[in-house]
């Protein structure tokens, strides 16, 4: 089970007059940014979220995969349906 300590760490940093930060070593070394990773930043209301974007980039497809499951299902039941073989034959028979 983990621990609180483990989940949560709190660091003050500043912003430089351009609008900088830089993160601090202890973290970048935990999280394996590395000089030239991509990060992103997502933001909702006054909050801010920074995350590598491969991380996020994983994240999203997995949540997807379930999504991509089940469209495809209901259009492989939508291709298959003999009904819809009547309104190819209906549309070929109204362009005669």
């Amino acid at each position: 089970m983990r621990k609180l300590e483990d989940e949560l760490k709190f660091k003050t940093i500043k912003v430089s007059q351009k609008g900088q930060i830089s993160i601090p070593a202890d973290i970048r070394k935990e999280v394996g940014i590395k000089k030239g990773d991509e990060l992103l930043l997502v933001k909702k209301g006054k909050r801010i979220m920074l995350e590598k974007s491969e991380k996020f980039a994983k994240k999203v497809k997995e949540e997807f995969d379930d999504l991509i499951y089940w469209n495809e299902k209901v259009l492989r039941r939508l291709w298959l349906n003999k009904e819809d073989e009547i309104w190819d034959e209906y549309l070929k028979s109204d362009k005669k």
